[in-house]
């Protein structure tokens, strides 16, 4: 006898109105490649970045990168552009 299991729901995509401000935390070593890929991923659009948080040992920095996307495609293109790079350990 097999049993019928319910598939686990997903979450809902979430809405998201376009154009919005988008934050990107970037977490790497290199503060200054960190800033200088996220200005080159975010161009044309101007983007404020801000030092977020560093490891205990300084290791690892977090910056969080704010910007006006305009749409999902631009918001999912600085995403992957970011997250390709090999200075980049994680985006959020």
């Amino acid at each position: 006898m097999t049993e019928k299991t319910t598939p686990t729901p997903r979450p809902e995509k979430p809405e998201i109105d376009y154009p919005c401000n988008w934050v990107y935390k970037v977490i790497g070593e290199d503060i200054q490649i960190l800033k200088e890929l996220i200005v080159t991923a975010c161009a044309p659009a101007n983007v404020s970045i801000t030092h977020s948080n560093s490891s205990s040992g300084g290791k690892y920095h977090s910056l969080n990168a704010v910007l006006l996307v305009e749409s999902e495609e631009m918001r999912l293109q600085i995403y992957e552009l970011l997250k390709s790079h090999p200075a980049v350990k994680i985006v959020l």
